[in-house]
């Protein structure tokens, strides 16, 4: 008999086999982004994360991250804070935008976020993590998950601790950058952490590993070697958003979807320009889109003198024009 197919399940949300998520990125994963990964095989989105106190402060900038979309469900919201009560307010002010999940950042490194408590700051003081996320669990009906790090440094791996804490006050999912905070992105990332916490007995809920996957090759080795029941992509899907479907295809038949071509390289940042300028008008979509072109283009010879007009033209119908001209003088391009 031919063999079932699985389903990964956070509260009511039902995800395929082996889910591939999209990770929270600051000023990446924004709507038009996220948009890309889903039209490319991300099958769960999370938003940029969100300060909580901000968006009690009603910092339109933390709020326009509420924005979410139909087309892009599941869709979890992340948010990061250091307070409970902060928490638990912006846990009931995120659930009136009805999203699919609310999930906490316990796994930030930067700094600014460090320094006041929240992100992986929390990784020092495990009963705090344990009563913030009681806090949200508390104030709201929605599927509550958690994105961590192992430990603050490799002298205090407490992960494990962590996942059966987490997972006793009702969390549904737990998510794993399997980096310490002390090794901020650099490093190798070390996944045998994940797997002794996905096979303790103990733990029922899903466990995503995080951390480096950037090829089909990879994500099929670590999810036979690891057992983790997904995988969520950061950094690897910035400029390549076909990073989901190239693994899905990879894992499904052991054989490569072939390169994009610069067609369909043109195709995804005019359309990531589109929904960019749909969703916050013509000047902010044009200048927030620029970061990305870089990535789209990547290692394209003779391409210097177009990068430059895309990042300095400042009218969408001048940007149309550029579109056409890279078009027509990379109409053979071959990518090798």
């Amino acid at each position: 008999m031919p063999k079932m197919q699985q389903m990964v399940k956070i509260g009511n949300i039902e995800l395929p086999d082996f889910p591939l998520l999209l990770a929270p990125m600051e000023d990446v994963s924004d709507p038009p982004f996220r948009r890309l990964c889903k039209a490319h095989g991300a099958d769960l989105m999370y938003s940029e994360f969100i300060s909580s106190e901000g968006l009690i402060r009603d910092a339109i900038k933390s709020r326009q991250k509420l924005d979410i979309f139909d087309y892009e469900r599941p869709v979890g919201i992340q948010i990061f804070g250091g307070d409970e009560e902060a928490m638990a307010m912006s846990a009931k002010i995120v659930a009136a935008v009805n999203p699919d999940l609310i999930d906490i950042n316990f796994g930030c490194p930067v700094k600014k976020v460090v320094c006041k408590g929240a992100g992986a700051g929390v990784l020092k003081d495990v009963d705090l993590m344990v009563r913030l996320t009681k806090a949200v669990i508390r104030s709201t009906s929605l599927p509550v998950t958690v994105k961590t790090r192992l430990g603050w440094d490799d002298n205090s791996i407490n992960i494990d601790e962590v996942a059966e804490r987490l997972q006793d006050i009702g969390v549904q999912a737990l998510s794993i950058h399997a980096r310490t905070r002390a090794q901020m992105y650099k490093g190798h990332s070390d996944w045998s952490h994940i797997a002794r916490v996905k096979n303790n007995p103990r733990i029922t809920m899903p466990i995503f590993g995080n951390g480096d996957i950037d090829s089909p090759e990879k994500a099929l080795e670590y999810k036979n070697k690891y057992g983790v029941d997904g995988i969520m992509i950061g950094r690897a899907a910035i400029g390549y958003p076909w990073i989901f479907n190239e693994i899905k295809h990879y894992v499904k038949t052991g054989e490569h979807l072939p390169v994009p071509t610069m067609h369909d390289r043109i195709e995804a940042a005019e359309n990531h320009l589109k929904w960019a300028i749909e969703w916050k008008g013509e000047r902010l979509g044009i200048v927030e889109t620029r970061r990305h072109y870089t990535n789209y283009f990547k290692n394209i010879q003779h391409f210097k003198d177009y990068k430059q007009k895309l990042v300095t033209t400042d009218s969408a119908v001048e940007l149309a024009m550029v579109f056409e001209e890279i078009k027509n003088a990379f109409a053979d391009y071959q990518f090798v």
